[in-house]
């Protein structure tokens, strides 16, 4: 991955997360951030 596609890709990441807690708010990014959490373990577990 070259650094452009990189800074791209990052870019629409976070413009996806600031339009989505500028429209529905935060609340729903805390379970995403736990589910998440609990990926990485369930993968590390695995590893």
């Amino acid at each position: 991955m070259t650094d452009r596609i990189a800074l791209v890709l990052g870019f629409m990441i976070l413009s996806a997360l600031v339009l989505d807690v500028a429209l529905n708010g935060s609340e729903h990014l805390v379970f995403l951030g736990k589910e998440m959490f609990d990926l990485i373990e369930w993968i590390a577990f695995w590893r």
